[in-house]
């Protein structure tokens, strides 16, 4: 089917995206996120909860049960900026994606309304990163001091498997090996690679191919590809990364798809931020302060709500209205949502209730970090005790994790029963379902919080 001629069925689906952007360009949210970040403030903001309490890295946990008033508070504005920052780098991914994506739609024609609308959006999420960044940089600077910054574990990794410390690590040599190939010239010959294959599986859709790509192309021998947010951690490594955004920006169905990845990543957002925009309307009911963060969080859900709209009817909708997806379209789809459910929304975390990854590395360096810090003072052995307490032993933290993850789980279940061209097993979310268990999330903190004791013990400061 020409892509030209089945746009013109597709008239429901613009209008609802022309209402959105037209919504959008009237709305001010993003311009009052603006004035919040220039007029930040910590010190007028830290005696004030930025949350429901329950939202703070440790609730329910033996540690929070203990913690003073003041320890608390730090802990539920550091779970503010441990959520911001993975909101800004899934943010940062998303400006690149949207315009390789738009540039599918410009390709086709017709479609001036949805470029448009993303052209809003990337230069919204611009604004959000910036406010995102510079509250949580003066959050931690001051709660944490300056060890917030350093790297986590920075050197300490290689020397531990040097060592063979870590249980189930690569071998030294082979991990040597690894180190010191990985940066060769040979990676932009795996790239380009990788991308001549997608090419040519998406051939017969070149005439779309993605101008904004392929000036992204003849500017480096490899496109950009982040280490970190929804996209990063979820389709790791970055040449796997680099291989799907030759298919996002290669045929319309593709760049549609992008989109129903994208709603899946809306939805993690609005988990986290529902519970904190009714915060701010409960503060507000009652005629309190109400902190800037809270305030920020509260027109971001509300600027979100049209990237949502925008994600639905693309990723939902408009590929119906296109030529049907072939075989080679349908399983890279597949594993990419295969991808993100193993990767990514893969467990609960004892470390914060609104993480819907299980914990890692990163997560416990973050709280290490916590618990040395001026907030608790803690020595090395006194906080190794506490986190096996906190991240290896049942408490109502992980309770409330469960609740929230099965809210995201079952959101995106009901978005992909929608999808017709999704395996069982990802219209289902069945990976996402089996490792939502409390048991599991015991069991394999037992074997990583090990694994970074020994890191953090046997490591040089």
């Amino acid at each position: 089917m020409n892509q030209k001629t089945s746009l013109s069925r597709g008239n429901k689906t613009l209008t609802a995206i022309e209402k959105t952007c037209r919504s959008n360009l009237e709305s001010n949210y993003t311009e009052k996120i603006e004035e919040l970040e220039k007029s930040f403030n910590y010190h007028k903001n830290s005696d004030h909860y930025w949350s429901e309490p329950e939202q703070s890295i440790l609730y329910g946990t033996p540690l929070y049960e203990v913690a003073s008033p003041s320890q608390k508070i730090a802990l539920n504005h550091l779970n503010w900026f441990l959520a911001y920052h993975n909101i800004a780098a899934g943010e940062t991914e998303v400006i690149t994606y949207n315009q390789v994506t738009e540039s599918v739609f410009a390709a086709i024609g017709g479609y001036e309304t949805i470029s448009q609308e993303l052209d809003i959006e990337t230069e919204q999420e611009r604004s959000h990163i910036h406010a995102f960044h510079k509250i949580g940089f003066l959050t931690t600077r001051t709660l944490l001091g300056k060890d917030a910054f350093k790297a986590p574990l920075k050197g300490k990794s290689y020397k531990l498997r040097k060592r063979g410390l870590a249980n189930g690590s690569k071998s030294s040599d082979s991990q040597h090996l690894y180190l010191s190939l990985k940066n060769l010239p040979w990676s932009e010959y795996r790239d380009k690679t990788l991308g001549f294959i997608a090419k040519g599986m998406l051939s017969s859709s070149k005439q779309y191919y993605s101008q904004y790509l392929r000036e992204l192309e003849q500017k480096s021998p490899s496109i950009p590809a982040s280490a970190g947010g929804f996209w990063g951690l979820g389709l790791a490594p970055n040449s796997r990364l680099r291989f799907l955004t030759f298919n996002w920006g290669g045929s319309p169905f593709m760049a549609c798809q992008y989109y129903a990845l994208r709603y899946i990543a809306n939805m993690a957002v609005k988990n986290v931020e529902l519970t904190i925009y009714k915060y701010f309307q409960k503060l507000q009911k009652k005629g309190e302060f109400i902190p800037s963060p809270t305030a920020i969080s509260y027109y971001h859900l509300l600027d979100e709500a049209f990237h949502t709209t925008t994600s639905l009817f693309i990723g939902r909708n408009l590929y119906k209205e296109l030529s049907k997806p072939t075989a080679y379209e349908k399983l890279i789809a597949n594993w990419t949502i295969y991808l993100i459910q193993k990767n990514f929304h893969n467990g609960i975390s004892g470390a914060s209730p609104v993480i819907m990854s299980k914990d890692n590395f990163s997560t416990l360096d973050f709280v290490y970090k916590i618990l040395k810090s001026p907030v608790f003072g803690m020595s090395q052995r006194e906080a190794l005790d506490w986190m096996q307490q906190c991240f290896c032993q049942e408490h109502e933290g992980f309770h409330v994790a469960l609740k929230n993850y099965q809210n995201l789980l079952s959101n995106s279940r009901r978005f992909c029963e929608e999808i017709d061209y999704l395996w069982p097993v990802n219209r289902e979310m069945g990976l996402m379902a089996a490792a939502g268990s409390i048991d599991k999330a015991l069991q394999a903190n037992r074997q990583t919080l090990d694994q970074f004791s020994r890191l953090v013990t046997n490591s040089v400061e």
